[in-house]
């Protein structure tokens, strides 16, 4: 199942640059993982924003939520979730 997922980061400004830069580095590492595991299928940034779109083909629900939280900056980000099916005129048969 798709899901396309806007990520909003709202680190405080009091958090030290040393706690900072090991959540990112952390972020990076898993982010990394699930791409090459097919469940990101895409990840873009918002220009102007700490912000990101992404795309997540995941078994459901459930197994998008236990992701999202797993993520090391999610107890930073305003996140929004909206369901996507494959749209009947669309071209690629890798849509699902």
């Amino acid at each position: 199942m798709l899901f396309k997922v806007t990520m909003d980061v709202q680190l405080p400004h009091t958090m030290p640059k040393e706690s900072a830069d090991a959540l990112k580095s952390a972020e990076r590492e898993l982010a990394q993982r699930l791409q090459h595991e097919g469940k990101w299928r895409h990840l873009w940034r918002v220009a102007g924003r700490y912000a990101n779109i992404s795309i997540f083909d995941v078994s459901g629900a459930t197994e998008l939520h236990d992701l999202l939280t797993s993520l090391p900056l999610f107890p930073y980000m305003k996140i929004e979730v909206e369901a996507l099916c494959r749209h009947p005129s669309s071209i690629h048969e890798d849509d699902r």
